[in-house]
């Protein structure tokens, strides 16, 4: 949370201060290949049977937060339909720099968590994603918007956002775990492992730093969207550790990892997509709600409050 909170302050301050972006892409790659590596051991080790209701739950998640998302901030907001589309679809999908952050936290708390959340991270990337194109189809054909065809598009952009570099990495490392006998992974697990926080320091900096060239939008995103980017998080996390306890039984460090998961909001994957499928959506608003209030939200007061209402269950 510092690392995070001295890149803003850098920006506040008007520092020099700046990362490369390729080393930002180099540090992402080796959280979400960690990550992804130490899923799959553990998920060497599971049942298919216990695996399968985590998938429906983000598969579930990641459809009906997108609908409920763009419903708020549509009807409850007053935005126009294409910008709420394209907000919603932010929502529904996930955070990987917040996931990672929240099992850095439980593991600094040396707290235990069941492994299902990081297959979950990967599943519920694309549903928002075909959500969203499905609705701005949706709204396009209303007479009110006159009428477009996106027919064509809709598989090539479902094409990219299942082949996202992010959820290759994930879905990679988790297939190298899963596959590698454990003392064929030793090797190469010190590398994975012990620079791990210190590589998610250096990252939590860069989003510190980009998060802080947000902070000049606020005004432009208004209050009812600033007040969103807080409020469905912490709804959202609520409802998510609600469904990891109650419904998955997972622990009090599983059940935070998947209300973090409902809780936060896309800032790599969905941004391409949106840009792409809906061209008249204003990207100022969807990238300044995800990454210039919810993640930084989620990063310093949505994980511990989530931790605290789990401890509660």
């Amino acid at each position: 949370m510092l690392f995070f909170l001295l890149g803003m302050f850098a920006q506040i301050v008007r520092s020099d201060l700046k990362i490369p972006p390729e080393l930002v892409k180099s540090l992402t790659v080796y959280l979400l290949l960690g990550i992804g590596i130490h899923g799959g051991q553990e998920l060497a080790h599971a049942q298919l049977h216990e695996a399968v209701p985590a998938m429906l739950v983000a598969v579930a998640l990641g459809i009906l937060i997108p609908l409920f998302a763009y419903q708020v901030i549509w009807r409850v907001g007053g935005l126009d339909k294409l910008n709420a589309v394209a907000i919603a679809a932010h929502y529904g999908s996930v955070s990987a720099g917040t996931f990672l952050t929240a099992i850095a936290f439980l593991e600094s708390m040396q707290m235990d968590y069941e492994k299902y959340p990081v297959m979950m991270l990967a599943i519920m990337e694309s549903p928002a994603i075909l959500i969203g194109l499905l609705l701005a189809n949706h709204v396009r054909q209303t007479p009110e918007n006159g009428s477009s065809n996106l027919s064509i598009g809709i598989a090539g952009l479902l094409r990219e956002s299942l082949t996202n570099g992010s959820i290759v990495l994930l879905l990679g490392g988790m297939l190298i775990g899963d596959l590698v006998p454990e003392q064929n992974l030793q090797s190469v697990l010190p590398f994975f492992q012990q620079m791990f926080m210190g590589v998610l320091c250096l990252f939590l900096l860069a989003m510190g730093i980009e998060a802080g060239k947000k902070l000049s939008d606020f005004k432009r995103a208004g209050l009812f969207l600033v007040s969103f980017g807080i409020l469905m998080p912490l709804l959202l996390g609520v409802i998510g550790v609600t469904l990891g306890h109650a419904l998955l039984g997972y622990s009090t460090g599983g059940a935070l990892l998947v209300g973090v998961l409902a809780a936060s909001a896309s800032y790599i994957a969905v941004p391409p997509a949106m840009r792409i499928a809906i061209p008249e959506a204003n990207p100022s608003l969807y990238l300044t709600l995800s990454l210039g209030v919810t993640f930084p939200f989620n990063v310093v007061i949505g994980i511990p409050t989530y931790l605290y209402f789990a401890q509660q269950l």
